[in-house]
Parts: C-alpha cells; sequence; structure tokens
C-alpha cells in the first residue's frame, strides 16, 4: 500500500478521487488546514495532526472547544468491570475488552475513568464534586499532553497553532504552552506563510451553560478589538475567532426552551452568533475568517469582502471535519472535509 494510501486509510476520508486531485497544492502559496471543535476526540486531533501530509499542509490551526465534556466512571469491582452507557448497564470481564472500551471513549472525546466501589460511591456523595472536578480536569490535561506527545512525534517543522475555546477551562492553557511544536495563540497575532497574519480569539457572548471563557458582547467586542489591533495589514490578515458573527448562515442552532431543549425536534433554529465578531468583521474586512462553537453549521459565506468558514464538528463520532485553505494573492477555500 502507498504512502498516501494508508494515510487515507488512516483519516477515513469521505472524498473521491476527483476531489482529491482537486486539492493539489499550486506551487507559491502557504496551504493552511483548519478543524475546530474536536471536543476531547483523541481519533479526531490524529486526523488533524495526520492532515499536515495528507493535504501537503503548511500550517494547522486547531480552534476552540479542545477539551471533552464528561467523565466517564468505570467500576473495577475485581473479577469485572461494569459501566452505564445510553441508560443500560453493561458488564466485560476481559481485559481486551476493557483497553477496547476505553479506547471508544476516547475517541468519542469521554474521559474514560477506573475506580472502585468505594471510590465511586464516594464521588456520589454529597461532598464528592470538588474531587470530580479535580478528576476531570486532570484527565482534560493528560490528554491533552499525549496529544502533544503524538504531534510532536509526526510533525517536523509545520506550525500547528492552538486556540481553546468558551468551553476549555483556563487551567489547559499551561499545558498547551509546555508544548515545543505547537502554539497557543489566545490573544495573539502570528504571521502564516510570508504574506499573512492570524489573529485569534476563543472567548465568546455569553452561553446558556455559564462556560468558562465567555463574557458580554461589549467586553468581547473590547477583547477583539484588542487583539485584531496588533494587525499591521488588514488586507492579508485572518481572523480566527471561536463564535460565529451573528446571523451569517455559520450560527444557526436549534432553538431551545426554557428547559435549554430543542424545541419541535430540533426541527426550528436561529441565529445565535456575536454581534461583535459581526462587527469587527465589517470594519476590518479580513479576507478570511475562522469560526466554529455551533456544530451544526457548517459552511461558507460573505460577510462583505471576507470569506467565513465554519467547517462544523462531528467529534461524538470520530470524524474530523475541516477546511482546506490556500493563501496566495488572493484567498482560495479549497474545500470542506469531513474523514
Amino acid at each position: 500500500m502507498s504512502v498516501i494510501s494508508t494515510i487515507k486509510e488512516k483519516l477515513n476520508q469521505e472524498t473521491s478521487t476527483d476531489e482529491d486531485a482537486g486539492m493539489e497544492k499550486p506551487q507559491g502559496v502557504t496551504r493552511l488546514f483548519f478543524a475546530t471543535d474536536v471536543h476531547g476526540s483523541t481519533a479526531c486531533w490524529k486526523k488533524f495532526v495526520n492532515s499536515a501530509d495528507f493535504y501537503d499542509a503548511d500550517v494547522l490551526v486547531l480552534g476552540g472547544d479542545t477539551t471533552g465534556k464528561a467523565i466517564f466512571p468505570i467500576v473495577d469491582e475485581g473479577d469485572r468491570y461494569t459501566y452505564t452507557r445510553q441508560g443500560d448497564e453493561h458488564t466485560i470481564t476481559e481485559e481486551s475488552e476493557l483497553e477496547d472500551l476505553l479506547e471508544s471513549l476516547e475517541n468519542t472525546g469521554y474521559y474514560p475513568y477506573v475506580m472502585d466501589q468505594a471510590e465511586y460511591e464516594q464521588l456520589q456523595s454529597a461532598d464528592g464534586d470538588e474531587r470530580q472536578n479535580e478528576i476531570f480536569l486532570s484527565e482534560m490535561k493528560a490528554r491533552i499532553q499525549e496529544w502533544i506527545n503524538f504531534a510532536e512525534a509526526r510533525l517536523d517543522d509545520t506550525p500547528v497553532y492552538a486556540c481553546p475555546g468558551n468551553d476549555d477551562p483556563i487551567e489547559i492553557d499551561q499545558v498547551w504552552e509546555s508544548a515545543t511544536g505547537i502554539e497557543l495563540v489566545e490573544g495573539d497575532v502570528v504571521e502564516i506563510g510570508d504574506r499573512y497574519e492570524m489573529a485569534s480569539s476563543g472567548w465568546t457572548h455569553p452561553t446558556p451553560w455559564d462556560t468558562d471563557r465567555e463574557e458580554s458582547e461589549d467586553e468581547l467586542r473590547e477583547r477583539l478589538e484588542t487583539v485584531v489591533g496588533k494587525v499591521d495589514d488588514y488586507e492579508h490578515a485572518i481572523f480566527n475567532f471561536h463564535e460565529p458573527p451573528y446571523d451569517s448562515q455559520l450560527d444557526e442552532a436549534p432553538e431551545l426552551d426554557e428547559d435549554l431543549r430543542p424545541k419541535f425536534g430540533a426541527q426550528s433554529t436561529e441565529p445565535v452568533g456575536s454581534e461583535a465578531v459581526r462587527e469587527i468583521i465589517e470594519e476590518y474586512q479580513p479576507p478570511l475568517s475562522l469560526h466554529g462553537h455551533i456544530h451544526e453549521s457548517r459552511g461558507q459565506t460573505e460577510i462583505g469582502e471576507t470569506t467565513a468558514i465554519n467547517p462544523g464538528s462531528v467529534y461524538s463520532e470520530g470524524s474530523l471535519q475541516g477546511a482546506v485553505v490556500d493563501l496566495g494573492s488572493d484567498v482560495d477555500v479549497v474545500g470542506l472535509i469531513r474523514g
């Protein structure tokens, strides 16, 4: 099997041969691969790293929400392991079954945590919340470190830029900052190739879930003004903002009722993006803006002279969605991919 075929098998690309051929990189361009909202999925991270070779990308950019959403408890009862999944009780007795379960959970963004019955009961007690939070944060940090090790072992000089999102605890930043091959870019501007600059922020305006990196629209506007103020040339700027601009077709999410449940079977949607983000884009008109946050709102749109992208996310399937963008004299969105 050829190298390309091997990589393609690993990425499980859902593209045809003709579409792949259309992604051949022209001379003189800087190719950027962007993905976001991997939410702790190790399968998505590995595909993201492997995308450097597969798409001949010069730069990898990981948008916000890098961490998963939940611990998955598994109880070690000595002669067996028990757990609950989708409301059903399960029992496994073989170590090989446990390894398969752990891999499956990691690939879909969970943090499996094996414990004995006594620890499980303690965590369910009234005073167990603090310990649960400690475990959750520890597991997040450990997985990011594993991801860093994976990337540094496989990527030579390909720049990788990571910008945590609203769901990511501030405490994880120290792990990203410890990497030698990955740069944390929250609030910073970095050079992309020899022409472009990228300004990044993963903060959002308030959500119904009171997440770690959210603030009022006025505060968000001030934050974004600060970071884009570091850009030298807005005609060759990239805005990497986790939240999409309001009413842009990249921010359509299911309409929620007062209990935060989707109305009408999630068939009714509404724009939930940021007005501050839209105002910044309209004012500065960078040629490209990269977004995420709203998983189901995958697409590409134009806001004046700006091409805006949200590749969406289906991380819970272990499938990576991303965007391939060629940066030359103009911005060329080669394609939105899934694999």
